[in-house]
C-alpha cells in the first residue's frame, strides 16, 4: 500500500487501516508505505532510467528510498495506491512518487513519446483510494485525482479492481467513515482478494 496522505488518522489512513484488516483476516500479508515518513527527493526529469530497453525499470541516478520501493513494488502482488484530493488532484507526496515512476518507462532520446515496460504483460491487481471534501460523485467527476491514480497503477503493470472515492470528508476536524464507505471499502478489498 503507497499512502500519500499528509495528515495521520485522517480518511486515508482509516482506509488503508480498514483495508489491512479485511486483508490480515483473509491471509494477506500486508505493507504500507506511508509517503509522508518515506525518503523520497524529486525527479530530475533527466531521464537516465529511461534509456535501456526491457521490462524491468530503469535505474534512477538519485540515491534515495526510491530503489527500495521499486524493488517492494515488484514484490507485491497486488497494491493500494491512496492520496487524498487537494486542490483537484492527489497530493503533492503522491505526485511526487508518481512521478519517480519514470523508472517504469521507456523512452530512449530521439523518440517522441515514452512506452510503458509493463504494457502488454500480466497485470496485478490494484485499489485506488482517494477522498475529498466535495461529495463522492461530484469528486469522481470533477477532479483529476482517480485519473492519477489509474495512470499509476498502469504505469506499474497494474489493472485496477475499483476506485473508493470518500466525499464529504471536511465536515469535522477528526472525520470518521460513514457506515456506507465501509460497506464499499469492504466490498472493494474483497476484489483485490479475489482470484
Amino acid at each position: 500500500m503507497v499512502n500519500g496522505s499528509y495528515r495521520e488518522g485522517g480518511v486515508t489512513d482509516q482506509l488503508i487501516a480498514l483495508a489491512i484488516e479485511q486483508l490480515d483476516s483473509g491471509g494477506a500479508e500486508t505493507e504500507v508505505i506511508n509517503l509522508r515518513d518515506y525518503p523520497l527527493e524529486f525527479c530530475l526529469n533527466c531521464r537516465e532510467c529511461m534509456q535501456l530497453p526491457g521490462s524491468a525499470p530503469g535505474k534512477c541516478v538519485l540515491d534515495d528510498g526510491m530503489a527500495a520501493l521499486v524493488e517492494r513494488i515488484e514484490a507485491a502482488d497486488a497494491y493500494i495506491l491512496a492520496a487524498p484530493t487537494n486542490f483537484g488532484s492527489v497530493s503533492a507526496l503522491f505526485k511526487r512518487f508518481m512521478e519517480r515512476l519514470a523508472v517504469y518507462g521507456y523512452w530512449p532520446w530521439g523518440q517522441p513519446a515514452p512506452k510503458f515496460r509493463k504494457a502488454g504483460g500480466v497485470a496485478k491487481k490494484a485499489l485506488l483510494i482517494s477522498s475529498s471534501a466535495a461529495p463522492g460523485l461530484i469528486g469522481r467527476w470533477l477532479y483529476a485525482s482517480g485519473k492519477q491514480l489509474r495512470t499509476a497503477a498502469k504505469t506499474i503493470g497494474a489493472k485496477p479492481v475499483g476506485l473508493l472515492f470518500s466525499g464529504m470528508s471536511s465536515q469535522q476536524a477528526q472525520p470518521r467513515l460513514s457506515p456506507r464507505t465501509i460497506s464499499a471499502a469492504s466490498s472493494m478489498v474483497h476484489k483485490l482478494l479475489s482470484r
